[in-house]
């Protein structure tokens, strides 16, 4: 009969040292189980061509990628285009995104980066950071996410669950998530970026999430440098 696992927390240090930074081989690793555990991870966002996705992206500040998806189908059933959206005008636009949080300054801002979409780039959302954080409503974060999910750029958004990963973990401490994503473009092996912020995201959304992260469900545990996290006093070996 298997004996049972039980979790404590982990014991605090008496020295109040800075946790120690994950070595090369232990962020390999940590992505190497990311890898494995989903090869090829992607958006929660819904949406139907890098219009849609930009558009989704913005509606999602502040908002849950669930409330989002809920809201978006029949909006890109109107409007999938720059020039659709600024026929449907501010007006019908708020009518469809009234669900989600500050839906007033979203429709606005949808409607006008769709405009300038129109005005300056023939329509076309420009694979340019730049360009793309020059439109109403678009950050680094957002930015980021289009260049990485539309077209295949190895960036790093990050967005409050990797924030939170980065610090509580030490893999990629940093006050701003601008200190975050430089640090991340340090350690993260060039191999694994492509994915690397979705598999961040993922992580911190259901498993580091904010209240009580579940410990005993992390691929890794062991690498993790929170000084609160709960271990397995008897870790089951993973073969492979």
């Amino acid at each position: 009969m298997a004996r049972k696992t039980t979790l404590m927390p982990k014991k605090k240090s008496r020295k109040s040292s800075k946790p120690k930074p994950w070595s090369p081989a232990e962020i390999e690793e940590a992505f190497r189980r990311f890898k494995k555990a989903s090869p090829a991870p992607t958006t929660e966002l819904n949406s139907i061509n890098p219009y849609t996705l930009l558009v989704a992206v913005v509606l999602s500040a502040q908002a849950t990628d669930a409330g989002v998806n809920k809201a978006t189908p029949a909006l890109f059933t109107a409007a999938d285009t720059p020039e659709k959206m600024v026929a449907l005008g501010e007006e019908r636009v708020r009518d469809f995104i009234k669900t989600i949080g500050l839906y007033r300054n979203k429709a606005k801002n949808v409607v006008e980066l769709s405009r300038r979409l129109v005005a300056e780039h023939g329509g076309k959302v420009p694979r340019d950071r730049e360009a793309l954080e020059a439109l109403p409503g678009v950050g680094r974060k957002t930015a980021n996410v289009v260049l990485n999910v539309a077209f295949g750029e190895p960036t790093i958004a990050v967005d409050t669950h990797i924030f939170r990963v980065g610090n509580r973990t030490n893999m990629a401490a940093g006050l701003t998530p601008f200190e975050v994503e430089l640090k991340l473009n340090q350690v993260v092996p060039d191999k694994y970026k492509l994915h690397a912020h979705h598999w961040l995201i993922l992580h911190g959304r259901y498993t580091c999430i904010a209240r009580k992260p579940l410990c005993e469900k992390c691929i890794i545990n062991d690498l993790c440098r929170w000084p609160e996290k709960t271990v397995a006093l008897e870790p089951p070996r993973v073969k492979g």
